[in-house]
């Protein structure tokens, strides 16, 4: 597809593409809104490319370009951070009153809409403290996509404020087919459903949107499609997408040299980052399964995490050294997230590519770390007489 491209042509597509997977809804006064116009005068290539090799659709207009994606489907580690369960209720709530609200309104107006939509949902409504954190949440997306505008004031509810609606890019942002879905549930699974080439496009969207394949998540007949085209996927990757591909025994790695596609780093800087990574080795010693995967119960995790925290104590965030359970929570988390761990029945199985990181401190623990010796104090001062 891009062959017939001058080289900066091309190079330009890449660079379109690959912004359009981060993100999805391209604002002309967004993040990286200075490539809206590059994508509207290569629209056409773009368009070809991603329904061709993903099936997705991409609409673009003068000032956004709107890539459909498919639904995560039962997978919810691809989420936004910072929106909870009923975070996300409001946001689907708040889209629905928005329909029929005009382009301005009143937050006042707004939060009363959505209450009362979700009390006709069946949704109860409790006016607490998590219930206004998870209505500003979704707000507070809202205005992040450019749907809502803060006019005058802000959205976080201490007081009014006139919010101003982009009606164009509403009605851009639902991708699931809500007409054919009966139930919650049946949305979910539209929304995920394969693109027109079935497999080819089922495993495509795996590579290109996560971190990890692996062959024993995938169906039967997706693990042998991509076992045949390992190479070709590979080629078509890079030079499409700008993405590197490891394959391996166990499944497929796909890498973005320049971090870009990246929404969740590992390694981090953060305490629980550094400790999960610290944790690896430890965890990684026992003898895997035949599906490459090491089984890891939380008792185990706990004791990791609790010599390291002994080991390193100056190292880490006291809110989580103080608890913790807290904390191997929020190191499995962060390893689910990124494709490095499952969960089980029995406990927890870390995958293959776990063992990319084998990190070795660089310095012994503190609490093996010698003392220096002060030096000795001389049992004379400037004031004493010299003898003669």
């Amino acid at each position: 597809m891009l062959d017939d491209l001058s080289d900066i042509d091309a190079a330009n597509v890449v660079r379109c593409a690959r912004t359009l997977l981060r993100r999805p809804l391209l604002r002309a006064d967004g993040p990286d809104g200075e490539l809206v116009a590059l994508v509207y005068r290569h629209r056409f290539v773009l368009q070809d490319l991603f329904a061709r090799l993903l099936g997705y659709r991409l609409v673009v207009e003068r000032r956004f370009a709107r890539l459909y994606k498919a639904g995560p489907g039962e997978d919810d580690s691809r989420g936004v951070l910072g929106l909870s369960p009923r975070g996300y209720a409001y946001v689907a709530l708040t889209m629905a009153v928005l329909i029929g609200i005009g382009r301005q309104t009143l937050l006042s107006r707004l939060v009363a809409d959505v209450r009362a939509a979700a009390v006709e949902a069946g949704l109860e409504v409790v006016d607490d403290v998590v219930d206004r954190r998870a209505l500003t949440a979704a707000l507070r997306h809202l205005v992040s996509l450019g749907v809502l505008h803060e006019t005058e004031g802000t959205v976080d509810m201490q007081t009014e404020a006139l919010i101003t609606v982009d009606t164009d890019l509403l009605g851009q942002l639902l991708t699931g087919p809500v007409g054919e879905a009966s139930s919650p549930e049946r949305l979910v699974e539209l929304a995920a459903r394969p693109g027109p080439r079935g497999v080819e496009h089922a495993v495509r969207r795996k590579l290109v949107e996560n971190p990890v394949v692996l062959y024993a998540d995938l169906p039967p007949e997706q693990a042998e499609w991509l076992r045949r085209n390992q190479r070709k996927e590979s080629v078509l990757l890079e030079t499409s997408f700008g993405l590197y591909t490891e394959s391996r025994s166990e499944g497929v790695l796909a890498a973005d040299p320049e971090d870009y596609l990246t929404d969740l780093y590992f390694p981090g800087t953060s305490t629980v980052a550094r400790l999960a990574l610290l944790a690896l080795p430890a965890l990684l010693e026992d003898e895997p399964r035949s599906d490459g995967r090491h089984p890891v119960v939380r008792e185990r995790l706990l004791e990791v995490c609790g010599e390291l925290v002994e080991d390193y104590p100056a190292a880490w965030s006291k809110q989580f050294t103080d608890d913790l359970e807290r904390l191997a929570d929020e190191v499995l988390e962060l390893l689910r997230r990124m494709g490095l761990a499952v969960s089980t029945e029995d406990g927890w199985l870390l995958n293959a590519a776990a063992h990319r990181w084998l990190p070795q401190p660089d310095g012994d623990p503190e609490r093996e770390v010698e003392q220096p010796v002060a030096p000795e104090v001389p049992s004379w001062s400037l004031f004493d007489e010299e003898s003669v």
